[in-house]
């Protein structure tokens, strides 16, 4: 298997990039390597994939610090099985807390954890959405795994009947301190209990439903709003739909990273809708009225003025994207092209010859044609 490349060239950013600057770079190649973009690229997907994996690490302050420090190593499952780390990125369970113990040892991380409440896990989720759904906003249900209290011993790890003791080794402390003489001196070190696991307890008679964990793996849906406007590379944060904490601990939180599928027809610039519009070369000079189809199926009316020019740019107020949060709207913006009919019929070349003939500009002494293919650009 080959190694990754470092996330900071994935994106082409500097190791020093601001939060924006990141942002902005992952929306670039997001858009540019799609999937639904690339459908003749075998690699696309992979790509893609990479550049989100780059984005979840390096946009995150705490995960790009021990990015920096420690490089893929510390993101690595397979490397750190057993201690943890920040696992997948479709489903982050581990957390903080385990890469606490991978870098400073199972003794620190294990009094740390063991102590007490201890809170859930966060979890990660990628979703697409349409480009009508991200400019409208929707409503949306999702289905996702979480580790929830096991209903058969409400969350004890008991079976029914049995009891919890309190470990006689560690005496419930989940702790066990010893003592070493060396010739420096005396000194006490303290490491997961062996017996209890750092538990405090024993569980004489594992509950059969969660095996003695106290929690089971569970389907949850949940309703989750996606406001108007947003774009690619947004996170959403659902506070307490993550993994369930450990020993009354509250749960960790659900991020949602959004990303929005290109339009077939518009494009987006912040909050301005960009379309194109192809119309002949004689509602160029003289003027017209067309109807340009809008987002969400409606239509509008659209004036073009006489004598537009190629790449001119018309723009109808308020009929863009929402400002994120806000009831602000975006502009649409429409970019005029102008199609240059190849073939002329005889009426026709004589009434443009006739135009030329009258007009003012005849120096070079052009064909007709090709003097109108000049001007149209």
């Amino acid at each position: 298997m080959s190694a990754k490349r470092d996330f900071y060239e994935v994106l082409g950013i500097d190791t020093k990039a601001s939060p924006e600057e990141i942002k902005k770079a992952y929306r670039s190649k997001a858009r540019k390597y799609h999937p639904d973009v690339n459908r003749d690229d075998p690699q696309a997907g992979e790509k893609f994939k990479e550049i989100s994996d780059a984005y979840e690490i390096l946009s995150d302050p705490q995960k790009r610090e021990v990015y920096d420090r420690y490089g893929h190593d510390a993101f690595d499952p397979t490397r750190n099985a057993g201690a943890g780390g920040f696992g997948g990125f479709e489903d982050m369970g581990g957390g903080f807390g385990d890469l606490f113990d991978l870098i400073f040892g199972n003794a620190a991380g294990g009094q740390r954890r063991r102590s007490g409440p201890q809170r859930g896990a966060d979890r990660e989720l990628r979703l697409d959405i349409s480009f009508e759904d991200a400019v409208f906003g929707l409503e949306k249900e999702i289905e996702l795994p979480r580790m929830e209290g096991c209903t058969k011993c409400n969350g004890s790890g008991a079976q029914e009947g049995s009891s919890v003791k309190t470990c006689p080794t560690c005496q419930g402390s989940g702790q066990q301190r010893t003592v070493q003489s060396t010739p420096f001196g005396r000194f006490e070190s303290s490491r997961t209990c062996s017996r209890c696991h750092g538990e405090g307890k024993i569980i004489e008679k594992p509950c059969s439903g969660c095996k003695g964990t106290g929690q089971v793996r569970k389907m949850r849906k949940i309703e989750v709003r996606i406001p108007a406007g947003i774009d690619s590379g947004s996170r959403l944060r659902i506070s307490g739909e993550g993994e369930q904490g450990a020993r009354g601990g509250p749960a960790g939180d659900l991020y949602i990273s959004i990303i929005v599928r290109p339009h077939p027809t518009f494009k987006r610039e912040g909050t301005n809708l960009i379309g194109n519009l192809e119309i002949d070369f004689v509602q160029a000079a003289l003027g017209a009225e067309v109807e340009i189809p809008l987002l969400g199926g409606a239509v509008h009316n659209l004036i073009i003025p006489e004598g537009v020019q190629p790449g001119d740019v018309i723009t109808v107020k308020g009929k863009g994207i929402p400002h994120l949060h806000s009831h602000r709207m975006g502009d649409l913006k429409i970019i005029i092209k102008v199609k240059i009919p190849k073939k002329l019929t005889r009426k026709q070349k004589d009434l443009l010859g006739q135009f030329f003939e009258d007009s003012d500009d005849k120096q070079n002494k052009k064909g007709i044609f090709e003097k109108f293919k000049d001007a149209m650009g």
